[in-house]
C-alpha cells in the first residue's frame, strides 16, 4: 500500500514537471525570401536563386541554383520531395526531383499560348491548376499541359473581378486566395463550391479540417466545421517579427527575417 501511495506520489509530481518542458525547438539560419514544408516535414527555402532543402530537424539536405528561371515566385511541394517552381515573369513552370534537379523539361508558358498565367500550383495525378489574368480563368492542365478542366470567366461566375495571390489543392479541393474576397473554394472540375469569408491573408495551408492563414502578423486558425477563427498557440517571444508559418503533423515552422525556427507541437 505504502509502496503504491509513493508511485502515484512520483507520477503527480513529475507530470505538472514534464509539462512545463519548452518544446524541442530547431533554428536553420539564414535570410530567406520565401519557403514551404511538405507533408514529411522537409523544408524547402529560398534565398536569392538558390534553393536549399532542409529536413524536419533542421539538417540542410540539398541545394541547388535556379538562377536560369528568373525569380520565382511560387514552390509548391504538394508531392513531397517533388516541388515545382514557378516564376511568373519568364512564364517557367519545372518540376524538380529528390535531389532538386530539373525533372523532364522546363514548361515556358508563353510558347504554349499561355502568356497570362500568373499563378500555379500542383494537383493530383501530375496535373497542374493555372489562373490567367487576361482570361480571367481557372484550368486544370496535364502535364503536357492540355487542358482537363476550366472555371470559365470567374468575374461572370463570381460577380466581381478576382484577384488571386495564391492558390493551393488539398484533398479534391483547389483554395484560391483573393484577400479582398476570400478563399475561393471550387472542385477538380472548375465548379465553384463556396467562398471562405477570412480576408487580407498574405498566406495559408489547408491541413485537414484546418485553414492554418497568416493574416496581418498573426497566424491563425480556421477551422472548417465549425467556422471559428482562432490564433495559434504561440509563445509571445515566438510571435514577434513573425514573417510567416506553416504546420506539418506535429511541427510548427516559423519564419523570420533571419531564420527559420522549427518547433515541436506538445
Amino acid at each position: 500500500m505504502i509502496h503504491n501511495l509513493l508511485i502515484a506520489f512520483v507520477i503527480c509530481t513529475t507530470l505538472p514537471t514534464l509539462a512545463q518542458q519548452p518544446a524541442h525547438q530547431v533554428v536553420i539560419p539564414g535570410r530567406f525570401d520565401l519557403f514551404t514544408t511538405d507533408e514529411m516535414g522537409n523544408v524547402y527555402a529560398l534565398h536569392g536563386d538558390e534553393l536549399e532543402l532542409f529536413d524536419k530537424r533542421g539538417k540542410s539536405w540539398l541545394r541547388n541554383s535556379v538562377k536560369t528561371f528568373g525569380r520565382i515566385q511560387t514552390i509548391d511541394a504538394f508531392y513531397s520531395l517533388k516541388p515545382m517552381v514557378f516564376s511568373p515573369e519568364q512564364g517557367q513552370v519545372a518540376v524538380l526531383d529528390n535531389t532538386l534537379s530539373v525533372q523532364g523539361s522546363v514548361m515556358n508558358l508563353p510558347r504554349q499560348g499561355l502568356a497570362q498565367v500568373v499563378l500555379v500550383c500542383m494537383s493530383v495525378q501530375n496535373h497542374f491548376w493555372f489562373f490567367d489574368e487576361r482570361e480571367l480563368t481557372l484550368m486544370r492542365v496535364d502535364s503536357q499541359l492540355r487542358p482537363v478542366a476550366n472555371t470559365g470567366r470567374l468575374d461572370q461566375l463570381l460577380g466581381f473581378t478576382p484577384q488571386p495571390v495564391s492558390m493551393q489543392e488539398h484533398e479534391s479541393r483547389l483554395y484560391v486566395n483573393d484577400p479582398e474576397q476570400g478563399i475561393l473554394v471550387f472542385d477538380l472540375f472548375g465548379t465553384y463550391m463556396r467562398t471562405i469569408p477570412i480576408t487580407g491573408v498574405s498566406s495559408f495551408e489547408v491541413r485537414g479540417n484546418s485553414l492554418f492563414h497568416f493574416r496581418s502578423g498573426e497566424f491563425l486558425v480556421y477551422d472548417m466545421l465549425d467556422f471559428q477563427i482562432t490564433p495559434f498557440p504561440l509563445a509571445e517571444s515566438l510571435a514577434v517579427d513573425l514573417l510567416d508559418a506553416r504546420v506539418e503533423r506535429r511541427q510548427v515552422f516559423l519564419h523570420y527575417a533571419d531564420r527559420i525556427v522549427i518547433q515541436d507541437l506538445q
